[in-house]
């Protein structure tokens, strides 16, 4: 039978990358917030009553996707998905009761890391400016100071990778995740692992939360 897991974690906690792994391993999709709404930013949303009628023009004017379209596009995802990984949603306490209306979850899992270890993990981040690869400074260097192992360009940090950034990413986790955290552990279905351990130990935890 198909997984329906749910993965909470602030940024930096490393979702993405356990998402992918999830994924594989219990042959489901790996469904996030931003793919999704990327996958339909031409969906007609005209007879929502909201400012704009396909999410894309949202995201082309740097403004915040509404929940009702949020809801509805990650509705559309989870439907025709066999089973999942959630990653980047919910994101507040009325996400959480919408997921709850429209699937069962057979996992929620949030990894826990310590704030200092966050920032570490999300200031040290270095992108090529001519490929695109990622490298990170502590955790996968280049094999050269600042030139990309892939084409030999200059890697370079982006602006929301920078300390002040990623502190205002956290604080704006906290305010409003959270509380779905709580929602989560008071209900008795959460499960936390240590994000801090490495990359396999976490990924194993998880399996042993899903799979128990």
């Amino acid at each position: 039978m198909s997984k329906h897991i749910l993965l909470l974690g602030p940024p930096g906690a490393g979702k993405g990358t356990q998402s992918k792994r999830l994924a594989e391993e219990f042959g489901v999709e790996h469904v996030t917030t931003g793919d999704a709404l990327r996958a339909n930013k031409g969906m007609d949303i005209s007879d929502m009553d909201t400012e704009y009628d396909t999410p894309g023009e949202y995201m082309d004017a740097g403004a915040l996707v509404p929940d009702t379209v949020v809801n509805a596009i990650v509705k559309e995802a989870l439907t025709t998905a066999g089973g999942y990984v959630l990653d980047g949603y919910p994101r507040n306490l009325d996400q959480a009761e919408f997921l709850s209306e429209i699937t069962d979850l057979d996992a929620v899992v949030y990894l826990a890391v310590d704030d200092d270890e966050l920032i570490t993990r999300l200031t040290g981040r270095r992108v090529c400016e001519a490929c695109g690869e990622n490298f990170h400074v502590e955790f996968e260097p280049p094999e050269e100071p600042g030139v990309c192992d892939e084409c030999g360009g200059e890697l370079v940090q982006r602006e929301d990778d920078t300390e002040e950034t990623a502190r205002e990413r956290l604080s704006v986790y906290e305010e409003n995740t959270a509380p779905v955290i709580e929602h989560y552990r008071e209900a008795g279905v959460l499960t936390d692992v240590n994000g801090e351990a490495s990359p396999d130990a976490v990924f194993d935890a998880i399996v042993d939360a899903v799979e128990s």
